[in-house]
């Protein structure tokens, strides 16, 4: 499945920053930043439950938001990036 994680961490305190980094990071474990705060992901439904799960263990529920979309198959390769974005490949073989 293909999802769009979008978030805005309230950091106007250290604590706030700390958990907009672990956002990131944790995102980070699952597909590709596309924006600062925009991730486009390829998982399992497994996966996406423990990514949710991550997040909301990190977030404070009173004043940061996260949203996730499931989009189609193929989304992501049907996109149009305009600018400077990056072009990620969700698809393509990966050499580590």
């Amino acid at each position: 499945m293909e999802l769009l994680v979008t978030y805005d961490v309230d950091t106007t305190t250290p604590e706030g920053r700390r958990r907009l980094r672990q956002v990131a990071k944790a995102c980070e474990g699952y597909g590709h930043r596309v924006q600062k705060s925009v991730f486009e992901i390829v998982c399992s439904p497994g996966q996406r439950l423990r990514l949710r799960a991550e997040l909301l263990e990190i977030i404070d529920a009173t004043s940061d938001s996260v949203r996730i979309y499931q989009l189609d198959r193929g989304s992501f390769d049907a996109a149009e990036h305009l600018g400077s974005a990056v072009n990620v490949s969700h698809g393509g073989t990966w050499i580590v």
